[in-house]
Parts: structure tokens; sequence; C-alpha cells
């Protein structure tokens, strides 16, 4: 048995082939299929089985793709509702793939229709868990993602009450020597403290993991419940997606129109400018969101644009240009984009352009506002005086901000004023916004 995982670090996303006798089953794929068909390829194997550990909410998976591609079935619980043919895979549910058995372990928890997936290797010993958003390196999936009113059984405190049974009632009887391949890693809006190591095995995992020590049923619904992270407004969005499966990535990509740069945009379109911060307040459309093309690219986008909203994607050149619209695909948004551009001819706004020293003296002449995570803020407020709205609810909460002074945007090192400060000065046109950008370090 070959085990080799794939990361992809924009979404701190984990997805693995295993392999045994020249048959490959790929795990919770990755929008993009072509790295799995290139692994099989350079070792002479052949995909036979893609398994899904539940409908993801956090990005678009290939596994519809490949099994239509390859001619090879997908494995998933009943539960999920899959509207793609499929293979059920629940408790007691098994197949061969070379020497080895692959188990399916319902898992619920973080959704109602999770499954793990239990390697045992020719002997029948149990060697490897891939557990999918269950049970995480140093924490467990977060219970809140999925909750239905019309469904009781979906709520946060069932799902919550439900990973405690199956974390002490099923994975934690596993042997301690099983190695534990999680989804994600740290980073991950899945989960709320995730360890940055890749893998780990059951007994380190009983021995370090709070979300593992002994504790009441009641004890583990508070702990877990308790400061979990935002939800982007992509999440309900990708579930559904990924319960039909998605289109062939490649061809889907494609269809995006690349626009010439004197292309006119219409008035008041949604423009995001995926050029670094310095550049996009030098010159850009007017009312563009500035949305720098980074590490959490994917995940930011998905927060301020909501699902199905068309938009416009601003890129330096067309290498970036290429590379923001498979991001954005990873999400399923490239679906949403009315047009790429490449430096616009239309980019002929200027940002306000921040007085540090008159800001330095006279703090008091600005209306602050912090747009960094309620944990972070309670952690420390650099500014008494500040207004904090998070990131994620600002452009809905815009009109809370005071207009009587000029405005002046905070977060933690510049990323997310950025992308705030950009945003309220497309709803707030007849007053400066400025951004502190990487200057907050002097006060963090």
């Amino acid at each position: 048995m070959i085990i080799e995982q794939f990361e992809d670090k924009g979404l701190a996303h984990y997805s693995y082939t295993i392999m045994s006798e020249g048959q490959i089953a790929i795990v919770d794929p990755a929008r993009d299929p072509q790295p799995y068909y290139e692994y099989a390829n350079l070792h002479d194997s052949r995909i036979v089985a893609v398994i899904e550990t539940h409908p993801h909410a956090d990005f678009v998976s290939s596994h519809y793709e490949i099994s239509t591609t390859k001619e090879a079935p997908i494995y998933t619980s009943k539960l999920t509702k899959a509207t793609y043919p499929h293979k059920t895979f629940d408790d007691g549910d098994s197949f061969k793939l070379g020497d080895i058995t692959l188990h399916a372990l319902n898992t619920p928890g973080h959704s109602s229709d999770s499954i793990s997936v239990l390697a045992k290797d020719e002997t029948s010993k149990a060697y490897a868990l891939f557990s999918g958003d269950t049970l995480f390196v140093g924490d467990v999936g977060r219970p809140d993602l999925r909750e239905d009113k019309e469904k009781p059984e979906t709520s946060r405190e069932s799902l919550a009450r439900a990973l405690y049974h199956t974390t002490r009632n099923k994975l934690m009887d596993l042997p301690d020597e099983v190695i534990l391949y999680p989804t994600h890693g740290a980073g991950s809006l899945c989960g709320k403290a995730i360890s940055s190591n890749p893998s780990s095995t059951l007994g380190v995992e009983k021995q370090t993991n709070p979300a593992l020590k002994e504790m009441s049923e009641e004890e583990f619904v508070q702990y877990l419940l308790a400061e979990q992270p935002f939800i982007p407004a992509y999440f309900v969005y990708d579930v559904a997606l990924n319960r039909k499966g998605a289109p062939d990535f490649k061809a889907s990509v494609r269809s995006v129109p690349l626009l010439p740069p004197d292309y006119t945009l219409e008035k008041g379109a949604l423009v995001i400018d995926t050029r670094p911060a310095p550049d996009f307040k030098e010159n850009h459309v007017p009312g563009a969101i500035n949305l720098p093309n980074e590490t959490k690219f994917e995940t930011w986008l998905g927060t301020l644009v909501r699902p199905n909203e068309l938009f416009y994607l601003v890129a330096a050149d067309e290498a970036t240009q290429k590379e923001v619209i498979c991001k954005a695909a990873k999400i399923g948004y490239e679906t949403s984009i009315a047009g790429a551009l490449v430096n616009p001819n239309c980019a002929t706004e200027a940002s306000a352009v921040t007085n540090l020293n008159d800001f330095r003296q006279y703090p008091e002449r600005f209306t602050i506002v912090d747009v960094r995570n309620p944990d972070e803020v309670k952690a420390q407020k650099p500014f008494p005086q500040s207004l904090a709205i998070p990131l994620p609810e600002l452009r809905d909460r815009y009109q809370e901000i005071p207009t009587n002074k000029p405005i002046m945007v905070h977060c933690a090192s510049g990323y997310r004023s950025a992308a705030g400060s950009s945003l309220l000065a497309r709803k707030i046109r007849n007053l400066p916004v400025y951004d502190l950008g990487e200057t907050i370090q002097e006060y963090i």
C-alpha cells in the first residue's frame, strides 16, 4: 500500500491517492484532477475508485469528472443524497483495492452524512484512517456548517453530540498505531484549531488532541461550539454543487470570457482587483474591491462575493489572470465571472492617500474601523475607540459606520484592510477611506 498526500495550501486541503497492485483510489480530490492523472501515469497504475467523505463546503471536488473520465465509481454515503451515479459506502461496506481493503465508517458530527475510510493491509490489519472533516490533527470538524432549520438533526448542537459519540465510541476504539490522514490542515475554516502537522496517529491524537480529552458530552458540546470562525458565503453553494457534481475543470475555466483592456465595464459593476495593494491604490477601476492574489484569495473571494453574483476579475498580467480564474474555479465561482481583464484602460481611480503622521498624532480625527475577527479584537484592541466590524460582515454592515470623519481601516497585517478599505470606498463615495495597511504593526 502506497499513500500519497496532495496539498492545496490556499484552502488548506489534503487529498489522497491510495495505491495497491497497480490500482488507485482517490479520497476527497481537489477541483483540478490533473495531478492525480499524472501520478497514475507515473506509476503505471489505473484509477479505479473515488471516495467522497461528504459533500464538501469549502472546495469543489472533481469526483464526478474523474468518475466519468476514468470510468471509476464514486463511493459515498447514502446519506449524502448525491444525484450523480455512485455506490453507497456506509458502515459494513468495503471493497478491495489490489491486495488491501477499504472499509466505510459512518462518522457523523461535522455533517450528518460524513464517513471515514479505514484502510486495512493485506493481513487485514488496520493501517490508516482517512477521516475527512471528522477528525483533524489537533482538532475535530466544526458542526455548524450545514444547519437546516427544518431538520433538527442538522443543528450544530445535535451534530456536536453526534461527534462526541463518533469520536468516543468509534474512532478512539481503533488501534493507536493507525495513521491519521485528515482532509484539512491549519488554516482551514472547517475547524478552529487544526495543527500544521499533515498527519498523525490515533495514539498521538488520543493523548494530545484537546477535543479527545476526557470530558462529558455537555462539556464537549460547550467546548466545540465556542469561538468557531466565520462561515463564508460560498459554503452552502459548494455543498449543493458537490452533491450533483461539478462541470469539467478545464472546460469550465476556458469558458470564462477574456476581455481586452479597452473593454468598457458597466457603471457599478462588481470588480475584484487581484493586484497587490500598492498597485491597486495607484490606479483601479472605480468602485473595485482589492483582493490581492495571495494565499487565502479563494476564501475571501467566496466570502465577499455571494454565490451566483456576477463579477469581473482584474489581474496584473496574463499568467496571474489564469491563476486567479483557476482559484475561483476551486470554489465553483468560475461560472460567475462576467469577464477577466489585464490592466484595463478604465482603471482611472486612485485610493485616498493615508497621512500617517496626521493619524499618529490625531487618531481621534478618524473613524477607525477594525475588520479583524472577534477573537482577535477580544485578545487586543489597539485603538479603544475603534468600531469593530469583521470583514465578512462589512458589506452588509457598512451603514453602521459614522460618516462625520475620514475612515481609517485596519486589520492585523494589511490584507484584510486592503479589501475592507476598498469595499468601503465603493460603498461610501463622498468621504475619504484610508487603509492603515502594514503600519498596524506599530500598534499590535
